[in-house]
């Protein structure tokens, strides 16, 4: 099977496009058809890449095997935090902390304002987890019964929930899609989430304020807090609620400001998560249990079972498996260049930083409503621009940036992605009816490009500090020929 080199073909777009469209028709129908999970589709896909870059364009079965281990190899640190996360999870339910802050944000709703509260309420329970969906399927679910008995539009209280929901699964640390941007793009996590807030404080302020003015119409109504008090009195039934344990969260914040690395303030918040444990309560061996498989609550009311049962490192394997098999499938494509070929094609249209964060946003909306994963949203985009980005002297923060704003949000927006399903199926409104009124969600891509036109929080690579030396020579005091030599030894390094 061993091939010269030399003999390899150049992809045509044709060609690059064809496993591309087997994949996304495999999605398409094994999710309408089947109700399937997205990833051995996935893996066809990348069966077939494969098989048309041996048989057609000259690669060796080793070649392909290397450019797959690449791509699943540069988001190794991103996995490693996944999984730390899903540990973190499940010891900060169990030692109480989730339960505490959701217990302290169900009493910020009144009638007049409950609209902006459930964004607010969202946000809290989206940043202590990082999931969108936990939050939507248990407070989300709660909320939208409140807002049905208050007389208010479904469609728009769901579109409060989502807003507030996909804040923290946008933003939060907690969340495997905040790590998964960063890592495609080459940007530290803290790095990327420290440029985010300029773009998501506008989306979210926008946002909030909306809320707030449509709210306005039902002042004077009484809230029914019959669901409300439920939900509270099951949380102090099984767990012993105390404003001291809000200072863990607080503590991960203030590590996170004062730059401590992703992992190891992330294995100091599981240990306070354990140490809270044993305030409710649990031993050594409960600790071991809830941090492997998750905590199971036992309140005896539905939805804070629900809301409550999570965590835990084998929790989280579902999602690590999936970013594998994303990540093979974008290695086939990149190793064997047909990335590349629709890559430069699309790139043809990007003749400004503006128009290239546009065709990076729209890129990403374009592979939610083709491929339905919002994984892939942020995988296959983040490997087609990533170079492209350091090219035109971008620091890779604007890349993870506008993965975050445009991949992660819109997938809630398609009826067929897996997020717009699911979110459709926990509230109980049609994603055609609530998509207009999830306002975070539209806003943010349309924020993170209007910034880039007007060339706002724009980074180079120059001012990049995490960025090589060679990249930033007015900050160094090297001579031209030690900044070449440094040049060289990079561009070696990097096979460039």
């Amino acid at each position: 099977m061993s091939k010269d080199p030399k003999q390899k073909k150049v992809p045509s777009l044709g060609v690059s496009i064809i496993p591309v469209a087997v994949t996304v028709g495999l999605l398409a129908f094994s999710i309408i058809v089947y109700g399937a999970d997205v990833h051995i589709p996935i893996i066809i896909g990348a069966i077939v890449a494969a098989a048309i870059a041996i048989f057609t364009l000259g690669f060796t079965w080793k070649e392909i095997e290397e450019g797959i281990v690449e791509s699943i190899g540069s988001t190794m640190q991103a996995i490693l935090i996944l999984a730390i996360i899903g540990v973190l999870i499940g010891t900060w339910i169990s030692g109480g902390i989730v339960p505490t802050l959701i217990y302290y944000g169900l009493q910020v709703l009144s009638p007049t304002f409950f609209l902006a509260a459930s964004v607010i309420l969202c946000s809290i329970v989206s940043l202590a987890t990082g999931s969108s969906w936990t939050t939507a399927g248990t407070v989300g679910v709660a909320l939208i019964g409140v807002g049905q008995g208050l007389g208010i539009s479904l469609p728009l209280a769901a579109g409060a929930i989502i807003s507030g929901a996909y804040f923290g699964d946008k933003i939060s640390p907690l969340s495997d899609t905040t790590n998964l941007a960063p890592a495609m793009a080459g940007a530290s996590l803290f790095d990327h989430i420290k440029h985010m807030l300029y773009t998501t404080s506008v989306s979210y302020g926008i946002t909030f304020v909306i809320f707030l003015v449509i709210g306005l119409q039902y002042r004077g109504k009484q809230l029914d807090v019959t669901e409300i008090n439920g939900i509270l009195a099951a949380i102090e039934s099984i767990y012993t609620i105390n404003p001291i344990l809000l200072l863990i969260p607080v503590i991960v914040i203030v590590m996170v400001a004062m730059k401590v690395p992703a992992i190891p303030g992330l294995i100091i918040g599981c240990i306070l998560g354990g140490i809270a444990t044993v305030y409710q309560g649990g031993d050594f061996g409960y600790i071991l249990d809830v941090a492997n498989y998750g905590t199971v609550a036992e309140s005896g009311h539905a939805m804070v079972d629900e809301l409550l049962t999570n965590g835990g490192l084998q929790n989280m394997m579902w999602t690590i498996s999936l970013i594998m098999c994303a990540l093979t499938f974008g290695g086939v494509l990149e190793k064997t260049g047909m990335m590349a070929v629709i890559a430069n094609k699309l790139l043809g249209f990007a003749k400004s930083t503006g128009s290239l964060v546009l065709i990076t946003a729209l890129t990403c909306l374009f592979v939610n409503i083709l491929c339905g994963d919002q994984y892939l949203a942020l995988a296959l985009p983040g490997k087609m621009y990533k170079d492209t980005y350091h090219e035109r002297g971008l620091a890779p923060r604007n890349l993870s940036r506008t993965l975050e704003d445009s991949g992660t949000v819109t997938s809630a927006l398609v009826p067929w992605n897996t997020c717009g399903a699911t979110m459709s199926t926990f509230l109980g409104v049609p994603t055609l009816s609530y998509m207009f009124y999830a306002f975070f969600n539209i806003l943010s891509p349309i924020v993170t490009v209007v910034f880039a036109f007007l060339g706002i929080s724009i980074m180079t690579l120059e001012e990049d500090p995490a960025a090589p030396e060679y990249v930033r020579p007015m900050k160094l005091k090297k001579s031209p020929k030690e900044l070449m030599e440094i040049q060289e030894r990079y561009l070696k390094m990097n096979n460039i």
